[in-house]
C-alpha cells in the first residue's frame, strides 16, 4: 500500500487540476481523496509537496536497438532513460536488423524486454516481410505473438495495391496500421524542407506536399477497406486539412506529431548541426504552429517522441549524409513544458495527448487518473529549470537536439504498477 498525498493531480479525462491524495493498492489506483484528509491507510506515504501527479506517458513510435544495433541503444539504456522521463509505457517500433517480422523474432523481443526493463513494451511488428514494402508479413500469427499495431516505420509503402491488400486483411483481424506519410519518391535524398531557407542551405529538400499526397493515398485505401490506421507524424498545415476531412467522414483514423516538430523549426539546421535531422524534415514555423494548434484542439490525437537513437559515427557526417533521427524519451516532458508555459495547451490536454489517446488507441487500461486504473504515473516539476546536458541522458547515443538548452520541467518519480522505478 503507497499514498502519494498533496499533489496536483493532471486528469486527462476530465481535463482538470486539483489538490488530491492517491491511494495505491495491488499495482493500481485504490483510492483518490481529497487532499483535507489527513488520515490514510496502513503503508507508505509519500508527500508530494504540491507537485504534479499525472499518467504515465504512452510512447508511440520508440525505437530501441536490438537486435542488430545494440551500439545505439540497448532495452536497458532505454528503460532507463524511459523511466527517468516519465515513460512508463514504450510501443516500439519493427525496424530492426533483422525487421520483427516474424513471431519468432517477435518472441526474441519480448522475452529481452521482460529481463531487462522495468517499463511496459509492447512491440509493433512489420507490415511487410523485411519491410520490404513488397509481400504481406504474418499479421495474425504476429497479432497471437503479441504484436499490438503493424507498421513499416519509416518506410511508406509504395505500390497501392499492396497497402489495399493489407488493410483489407487488417480490417478482418482488427488491426491497426500505422503508416509514415511522406510520399517515398519525392522525399527519398531530402534533408531539408524545401523553400528559401533550404535553398540558400544548399541542401537537398522536399516540398510539405509530399505529406498532404501521401496521406490523401492512404486515406483513400482507408476509406475503400474500413481498416484502422494511425499517421505516425503529421508536421504541416497542408496535411491538417485533409485529416479533418477524413475524421469528419468517420473514417477510422487517428494522427500523431513529434515532440521535435512541436517544438523546433527548419532555421535551427541553419548552422547543418546533424543532431536536427530528423525524418521528416523539421517544417516552417507556421507549420509548427498550425500543428501545436491541431493538439490543442484535438485534431492531432497524439505526441510521441519518436525516439530514434543514432551513434556518433553517424551522425558526424555532412548534413545530407548523416542519419536521420533524434533521441527523445528523456527530453519529451521538459520539451513539452514550453507549450504549456508558452500558453498554448494546459496540462490536461497535454497528457491527453501524451497518455491517454495513445493508450485509448491501443485498448490499454493507463492513461488515466481513476479508481481502479493501473497505477502508472509520474510525479514531475513543471517548472523546475535546468541546463540540457547530453552526456546526462541515459540514453546509450546521446543525438539530441535540445543539447544546452534551458529547459523546464523535470520528472520527480516515475511508477509503474505502484513500484516506484525511478
Amino acid at each position: 500500500m503507497l499514498t502519494l498525498t498533496n499533489a496536483r493531480i493532471i486528469d486527462p479525462e476530465a481535463g482538470t487540476e486539483k489538490l488530491r491524495s492517491v491511494v495505491i493498492k495491488d499495482g493500481r489506483i485504490d483510492q483518490i481523496l481529497a487532499n483535507e484528509i489527513k488520515t490514510f491507510p496502513a503503508g507508505k506515504v509519500i508527500d508530494c509537496g504540491g507537485k504534479c501527479l499525472a499518467p504515465g506517458i504512452v510512447d508511440i513510435g520508440v525505437k530501441i536497438g536490438e537486435p542488430g544495433e545494440r551500439h545505439k541503444e540497448s532495452f536497458r539504456t532505454a528503460g532507463l532513460a524511459a523511466a527517468a522521463g516519465g515513460v512508463t509505457t514504450m510501443v516500439t517500433r519493427p525496424d530492426t536488423t533483422p525487421a520483427i517480422d516474424t513471431p519468432e523474432i517477435l518472441d526474441f523481443f519480448r522475452r529481452r524486454a521482460a529481463d531487462e526493463v522495468a517499463v511496459n513494451v509492447l512491440p509493433m511488428a512489420a507490415l511487410t516481410k523485411g519491410r520490404g514494402g513488397k509481400e504481406m508479413a504474418e499479421i495474425g500469427f504476429l497479432q497471437d505473438a503479441g504484436a499490438v499495431a503493424f507498421s513499416d516505420a519509416d518506410r511508406p509503402i509504395e505500390n497501392a495495391k499492396t497497402l489495399q491488400r493489407i488493410l483489407t486483411y487488417a480490417n478482418a483481424s482488427g488491426a491497426l496500421v500505422i503508416g509514415h506519410v511522406q510520399e517515398p519518391v519525392l522525399s527519398k535524398g531530402a534533408a531539408v524542407t524545401s523553400g528559401a531557407f533550404a535553398t540558400k542551405q544548399g541542401l537537398p529538400a522536399v516540398s510539405p506536399m509530399a505529406e498532404r499526397i501521401q496521406l490523401e493515398r492512404d486515406l483513400a485505401l482507408v476509406e475503400m477497406t474500413g481498416a484502422k490506421y494511425h499517421a505516425d507524424q503529421i508536421t504541416c498545415a497542408s496535411a491538417l486539412t485533409v485529416l479533418e476531412r477524413a475524421k469528419k467522414a468517420g473514417l477510422n483514423v487517428t494522427a500523431g506529431v513529434s515532440i521535435h516538430h512541436l517544438t523546433l523549426n527548419e532555421f535551427d539546421v541553419e548552422d547543418y548541426r546533424t543532431f536536427f535531422k530528423v525524418k521528416p524534415p523539421l517544417r516552417a514555423e507556421d507549420d509548427r504552429l498550425a500543428v501545436v494548434h491541431a493538439v490543442a484542439n484535438g485534431l492531432i490525437d497524439i505526441i510521441s517522441s519518436m525516439h530514434t537513437p543514432q551513434d556518433e559515427e553517424s551522425k558526424r557526417l555532412p548534413y545530407e549524409e548523416a542519419a536521420s533521427g533524434a533521441v527523445g524519451l528523456q527530453t519529451m516532458l521538459p520539451a513539452l513544458m514550453q507549450l504549456v508555459h508558452g500558453g498554448h495547451m494546459d496540462l490536461p490536454t497535454l497528457f491527453r495527448a501524451i497518455s491517454l489517446n495513445p493508450a485509448k488507441l491501443l485498448g490499454l487500461e493507463a492513461g488515466r487518473m481513476a479508481e481502479g486504473a493501473p497505477a502508472d504515473l509520474i510525479l514531475f516539476d513543471p517548472d523546475a529549470p535546468f541546463v540540457m546536458d547530453r552526456f546526462e541522458l541515459l540514453s546509450k547515443s546521446k543525438n539530441a537536439p535540445f543539447d544546452g538548452r534551458r529547459m523546464q520541467g523535470k520528472v520527480l518519480k516515475t511508477f509503474v504498477a505502484g513500484a516506484q522505478v525511478f
